[in-house]
């Protein structure tokens, strides 16, 4: 065998030994890339294990942090028409937010936010008006909120007609509020508390001034006198009742004196300017005359009407204007304001006497002297005077 031989065998064995390495280390290599691709997904599996296992804690966080925002965002509220009645009374000063929580308090919203959301958006946070209001319980915040318009307020309107004297007052405003006439009365007496103007000498009647009233469920008695006290300050103070009692040379409960003999004795407005200068003259004249007002006898006797018999005007008692000279010593009646302003501006004129010449009509007739004073008796009679 030839150094060629030889070395092709050599050279064959090399080759396959190669060969042999070659085939042993391709599998070495290729277990090794197995390994590896094994072990590169390990390592995307963990931390995608764990987005999941993360996405699923923060999915059901985000979950229950939805219904906890839900709820913060969207207070509890009724459905449906409620149940029941309550009344609620706003204060004067109340705010939106302190009505709400009255309103949960009583049952009537099921929360005070829900009753401040649909307040504002109806735009009436601003329009709340103090009052006494009748709402259903459990009822939406949205129907509470329509519920407590102004318009829905409980009160008892009450109208006291020109020319009631102070008794006859009491018992309308008994009759029309429910409250016992008793407690009227007594709030009349003690008017201490009534803001009584200081000519009034302490003394209510005149000075309950007529008017058609508004009073709340829960307002007693002596505030609904000193509400009408107010309104007669008030109008006092329209007409500019001290200024014009000082320029007539009267004070103002003289005024007012005149205003109720005005009221008691006029059919008819427009004969009431007339009637106040009948009285001037009467208390001007030289020697004074009386005032003779059939009027005054009869709120002496507790009697109604504008006509006393001869032996009525006999009675003898301060309000008698038959028998005493002068004023009587407080109003007869409470005068209106068109009694008051007639008495503060009386017509211009000489008459000493009127005369209803017709009860029917309420014409009033004025005479300057006896012989005129006598037709219009006759005339009276003639009407079934």
């Amino acid at each position: 065998m030839n150094d060629l031989d030889l070395n092709t065998l050599l050279g064959a064995e090399d080759d396959e030994g190669q060969t042999r390495r070659r085939t042993r280390g391709s599998s070495k290599r290729g277990d090794g890339r197995r390994r590896r691709r094994r072990r590169n997904r390990g390592r995307f599996l963990a931390p995608l294990l764990a987005f999941v296992v993360l996405a699923g804690i923060i999915g059901g966080g985000g979950y229950y942090g939805y219904l906890w925002l839900s709820d913060a965002l969207v207070p509890d509220d009724y459905t449906g028409q409620g149940a029941g009645e309550v009344v609620i009374e706003i204060k004067d000063g109340q705010n939106a937010s302190e009505v709400a929580e009255e309103l949960e308090r009583q049952g009537v919203v099921a929360s005070a936010r829900a009753f401040t959301n649909a307040i504002a958006n109806a735009g009436m946070s601003d329009k709340l008006q103090p009052g006494s209001y009748k709402l259903r319980k459990q009822i939406p915040a949205a129907s509470a909120v329509e519920m407590l318009a102004p318009g829905k307020r409980l009160f008892a309107k009450v109208t006291i007609k020109e020319g009631l004297r102070l008794s006859d007052t009491l018992t309308t405003l008994a009759k029309e509020t429910g409250r016992p006439v008793k407690e009227f009365t007594a709030a009349a007496k003690d008017a201490g508390d009534l803001d009584l103007p200081s000519y009034a000498k302490g003394k209510l009647e005149g000075y309950a001034f007529p008017a058609t009233y508004e009073f709340q469920p829960k307002t007693t008695p002596a505030q609904m006198l000193a509400q009408m006290v107010q309104r007669f300050n008030q109008t006092a103070e329209k007409v500019d009742l001290e200024g014009g009692a000082k320029a007539l040379g009267h004070t103002p409960h003289e005024i007012v004196v005149i205003a109720s003999i005005v009221q008691a004795e006029a059919g008819r407005t427009e004969d009431m300017p007339k009637i106040a200068r009948v009285i001037y003259n009467r208390l001007e004249r030289k020697p004074q005359m009386k005032l003779e007002m059939d009027s005054t006898v009869m709120y002496a006797l507790g009697k109604y009407g504008t006509a006393a018999t001869f032996a009525e005007t006999k009675t003898k008692h301060p309000y008698n204007t038959y028998r005493n000279l002068g004023l009587p010593p407080g109003p007869i009646v409470n005068p209106g304001d068109h009694a008051l302003e007639a008495a503060l501006n009386p017509a211009k004129g000489d008459w000493l006497w009127f005369v209803a010449t017709d009860p029917k009509s309420n014409v009033t007739k004025f005479a300057s002297t006896e012989a005129q004073r006598q037709e219009l008796l006759a005339e009276y009679r003639r009407n079934g005077g």
